[in-house]
């Protein structure tokens, strides 16, 4: 039996009205979703504990069958250990984005006009993370290249601090509303009032903004951390898996997990990412042993943050076109057994540009077991509609493997 996750980020949503009130996966031609949903186990199910944020970082960490509650340490500390980054106990991860700021007069009084900075390439985001190294960076701090605008501040001896907003919960809002005021994040709020100064007249940004392109102007320090543990996950479940993913948040939980995370060339964390790499990394896993894979695809998320429902319908469909169907084909023609998991990890609505906390649909799929759910097609009303709810993302790893140990 192969076990199949494949997880579009920020998938779920509310009805839009300039699509005649129907949701992004309604509106979304995505032949190979709806036949799970038809044949398949549907429900809803609460990825985020009560009274957590919903994080992709939490939720994600509840659907591979970890309690959120026990070992959610911050996205930063997963993303570190995504890029290599071996932290010692004395130190704290901080996730630093690179932002588009907007506006006049002080740095209080700027605005978050986006918290990509036009989802800013990654080549493009290594020479200002290096020049911020340079300028910033010592034997205390250093920072570390991500994805696009997704980076890494290590800080040795750190103040406890957590009172940063997230970028992605503030944009068109002016950013003195929202920066900490504790004294122990006084040092981060300086760092990042510095790295406008700096980065705003950078020659790249300069460039940019010829380009008609935002400047990626200004770090914004969030969701601090420090040093992860989670359980190994062939010791949890018996299985030996794989993540397939773009961005450093999730391919970390796969490395501390003790899973293989291959790199796939092109995969951007955006719209335009490698889908078909995508799917032959997923295949190549299972070729050479996996039982497990985790695919996540984090370009609905972005769509959703964007406020571009049109963007988000056809991150859908390509998941579909290019990942689902013919990844679906290929289990079908190798004669063994599948059960494929369907879902979104939190809904990131077009209307609101963040995530929101609120149960997501969810579809179970077995080869060896098809069966009529009365579902003509995967949607948020498909799985509302069966009454099946379940209030724990981790319950949703023990219908799918059960107990393989």
């Amino acid at each position: 039996m192969k076990y199949i996750v494949m997880l579009g980020d920020g998938m779920a949503d509310l009805p839009i009205a300039a699509l005649n009130k129907k949701t992004p996966l309604e509106a979304a031609n995505k032949p190979a979703m709806d036949y799970l949903a038809a044949h398949g186990i549907n429900g809803m199910v609460d990825t985020v504990p009560e009274g957590m944020v919903p994080e992709s970082d939490t939720a994600n960490l509840s659907v591979m069958g970890y309690n959120p509650e026990i070992y959610s340490k911050g996205r930063s500390p997963l993303e570190a250990a995504s890029m290599g980054i071996i932290m010692q106990d004395d130190e704290t991860a901080i996730r630093a984005n690179i932002v588009a700021l907007g506006g006049e007069g002080e740095y209080e009084d700027l605005v978050m006009l986006d918290h990509s900075s036009d989802e800013i390439p990654t080549e493009q985001a290594r020479v200002l993370i290096d020049a911020v190294q340079e300028k910033f960076g010592n034997d205390i701090m250093k920072f570390h290249c991500g994805i696009s605008y997704r980076h890494c501040l290590i800080w040795k001896n750190c103040p406890e601090f957590n009172d940063f907003s997230r970028p992605h919960d503030i944009i068109g809002r002016r950013i003195g509303d929202y920066l900490p005021k504790s004294d122990a994040s006084r040092p981060m709020y300086q760092l990042m009032k510095e790295s406008y100064d700096f980065l705003n007249n950078h020659p790249l940004n300069i460039e940019r903004e010829k380009q008609g392109l935002k400047k990626a102007n200004s770090l914004w320090l969030w969701s601090p951390g420090k040093k992860p543990a989670l359980p190994n996950f062939a010791e949890m479940t018996g299985l030996k898996g794989t993540v397939v993913c773009a961005v450093d948040l999730i391919k970390g939980i796969g490395v501390c997990a003790g899973m293989e995370v291959p790199f796939v060339e092109g995969a951007t964390g955006a719209l335009n990412t490698n889908y078909s790499g995508k799917r032959q990394a997923a295949i190549e896993a299972l070729e050479n042993g996996s039982d497990f894979v985790y695919i996540h695809v984090e370009a609905p998320d972005e769509c959703g943050h964007q406020g571009r429902a049109d963007e988000k319908i056809q991150a859908i469909e390509n998941i579909d076109k290019y990942i689902l169907s013919p990844l679906v084909d290929y289990l079908r023609n190798k004669g063994e057994a599948f059960k494929i998991l369907l879902m979104p990890d939190h809904p990131t609505p077009v209307s609101a540009r963040t995530h929101t906390r609120a149960p997501v649909p969810f579809v179970i799929y077995s080869s060896e077991n098809e069966i009529q759910s009365g579902i003509s097609a995967y949607s948020e009303k498909g799985g509302e509609s069966t009454g099946l709810y379940l209030d724990r993302g981790e319950k949703l790893i023990e219908m799918l493997v059960g107990d393989k140990k």
